[in-house]
């Protein structure tokens, strides 16, 4: 497929870049700061920036999909609008772990040791995710990850979930971006979550 990537220059960016071209997709790599996009066979690094939707649409005219590994700060209007604006049907987000419920009813956000200098944050993805989910013509997918996602070896497998946080056998909820990365494209070749959001964790 060939597939624009936009922030591919940060941490989640950086790995899908580098998986996507290992699987052989033609990547149109886009970020502010091109020089930090990683190299690769089959990665085309290109300056852009989503405050000029306009330009950005320009970049990912003739893409089979989207990947966002851009921050909240870029709504999901924002974004909808460039995909509109370049005819591009589907659009896959990194987006973020608060809105996952850690019981019936009660998101990860809400727990009582939710950091609060993450909140603001938080909300804003959890704003992105609502918006997402009045787009009824945009094959959209939202990838929440672990609770936490860090720098980490490559294991090659992870355990996906829905709507509620995936722990493991000590209630731990993590991922490595690596990781986090073979998920990411894994979907985009099944798949499995059209308009839909999902989660992965080890």
């Amino acid at each position: 497929m060939k597939v624009a990537v936009l922030g591919a220059s940060g941490r989640a960016g950086s790995e899908i870049t580098r998986e996507l071209a290992a699987r052989g997709h033609a990547v149109q790599a886009i970020a502010r700061h091109p020089e930090a996009i990683p190299v690769a066979d089959g990665v085309t690094p290109v300056a852009g920036d989503a405050a000029d939707p306009a330009a950005l649409a320009a970049l990912i005219r003739g893409s089979d999909a989207v990947i966002s590994a851009l921050h909240f700060d870029v709504t999901a209007d924002t974004l909808l609008s460039v995909l509109r604006q370049a005819g591009v049907g589907r659009l896959l987000v990194t987006g973020g772990a608060a809105s996952l419920e850690v019981a019936p009813g009660q998101r990860l956000f809400d727990s009582p040791d939710f950091p609060a200098e993450w909140k603001p944050i938080a909300a804003a993805g959890i704003a992105f995710l609502e918006a997402l989910r009045d787009e009824r013509a945009i094959d959209w997918t939202f990838f929440s990850p672990a609770a936490l996602i860090e720098e980490g070896p490559r294991r090659g497998h992870y355990r996906l979930g829905g709507d509620r946080l995936v722990t493991d056998e000590a209630g731990e909820s993590r991922i490595s971006f690596a990781d986090y990365a073979i998920a990411m494209v894994d979907e985009l070749e099944r798949g499995a979550h059209p308009r839909a959001r999902f989660t992965a964790a080890y």
